[in-house]
């Protein structure tokens, strides 16, 4: 069964459970429901989990940046008038996550990073070279999985979909160039909030170099690998990732 999805005026959100918040935070070709079966299990456990949807399309050109969508988060947890949040990261979620904790430290209590850019990410590059091609974009989705079957049609229809349109693609290369431009290792160490890196062992986009280089930057971190996981844990192994996050929530 899909979760419930919140709209009003300003945002689309899911919310479900109660207890304390964690916010999860999708990627830049990501959706909400990247977090289904993970989202369920947290909230399960005595969790609020809660999971907007990012403006990746809807922010003003001049806007639509790693940063801007970090000015977005602020905006909709004040508006929800959360305190004392746990923030769920994956790729540029993490990185939106960082931002967000490195100018709002008070609010944010833990960090969960996964696949998180804000380092290093290997992106398509300044363009979409054969976006036009579908078997192309087919493959460059299944790329991002260790098990190419998690690229199904639907999702791969749905990346298709998001290059062919100009509107679109000029929105994902600014943030995606935004992204590589913030790099964020001047900033981690000054980040003292409990912090867990769950990593793919063959992730491409942000391999595992990356999260050891978190690892050694952010002072309060633990890292947990995924074997036979690619750039998504929370899509390729949502269960034990979903255990892996209520036991580490648990214990910090």
């Amino acid at each position: 069964m899909k979760y419930e999805i919140i709209k009003d005026n300003k945002y689309e959100y899911v919310d479900i459970g109660e207890g304390p918040v964690v916010i999860f935070l999708h990627g830049l070709m990501g959706a909400l429901s990247n977090f289904e079966q993970t989202a369920k299990i947290i909230a399960h456990n005595g969790y609020r989990v809660i999971i907007p949807s990012l403006p990746i399309y809807t922010l003003p050109i001049l806007q639509t940046s790693a940063k801007g969508i970090s000015r977005f988060l602020e905006k909709f947890i004040d508006d929800l008038k959360l305190k004392d949040v746990s923030l769920l990261g994956n790729s540029l979620g993490g990185h939106v996550a960082l931002i967000y904790t490195k100018n709002n430290p008070e609010i944010v209590k833990r960090l969960l990073l996964t696949g998180s850019s804000g380092l290093y990410e290997k992106t398509m590059g300044d363009s979409f070279p054969r976006r036009e091609d579908y078997n192309y974009i087919k493959e460059k989705t299944q790329d991002v999985f260790f098990d190419p079957k998690i690229a199904t049609k639907e999702l791969v229809d749905e990346v298709f979909e998001s290059v062919n349109s100009r509107e679109k693609v000029i929105r994902i290369l600014a943030i995606a160039k935004s992204a590589i431009r913030h790099n964020m290792a001047k900033d981690l160490p000054n980040m003292n909030q409990d912090t867990c890196l769950l990593w793919g062992k063959n992730d491409t986009v942000t391999p595992p170099e990356v999260a050891e280089e978190f690892h050694k930057l952010l002072p309060n971190s633990d890292l947990f690998w995924f074997d036979k996981c690619g750039h998504a844990p929370m899509m390729e192994h949502p269960i034990d990732f979903a255990n892996k996050c209520v036991a580490w929530l648990k214990k910090h």
